[in-house]
């Protein structure tokens, strides 16, 4: 089954590539989540959309990597979950729910993947959390966990 890549998916490709998978992992993994699409002529015309919007969000290079670090790690970063009297949140929070956190904080726009959450966050209070820029840059940001 020939598909176009909507997002990297490991051992595979990026967002953009044109790969063959067999049919059973392309119907049953691949499509249903979003990280592909079937590929057609047609398709193949969106291909410079995906790597265009691809290379907007990408870090560029490794210099590029410690910038943006930098800014991450500037930032104060507040999470408003729901939390009973002890302090202890109903539910936890998530690596989407960091990344959309640091959006709104005014820092960039992160993949969900890359944020590395070592144990799940299951109380209020400050919390240091991870976020892998490139395999050998890691940005450690404070969130603080607020009861709402």
């Amino acid at each position: 089954m020939k598909l176009i890549l909507t997002a990297p998916v490991d051992h595979l490709g990026v967002a953009g590539d044109v790969v063959e998978v067999k049919d059973g992992h392309g119907r049953n993994y691949l499509l249903p989540r979003g990280f592909a699409i079937q590929w057609s002529r047609g398709a193949e015309k969106q291909i410079e959309g995906i790597k265009r919007a691809r290379d907007a969000r990408e870090i560029r290079s490794t210099e590029h990597a410690v910038q943006v670090r930098e800014q991450l790690e500037a930032l104060k970063v507040s999470l408003p979950a729901q939390a009973g009297e002890t302090g202890k949140l109903f539910g936890a929070v998530t690596a989407a729910d960091i990344a959309l956190a640091v959006k709104k904080a005014g820092g960039p726009a992160l993949d969900k993947r890359s944020v590395e959450i070592g144990k799940p966050i299951k109380t209020v209070g400050t919390h240091t959390v991870g976020i892998k820029l490139t395999a050998s840059v890691v940005a450690h940001i404070n969130v603080d966990v607020a009861a709402v």
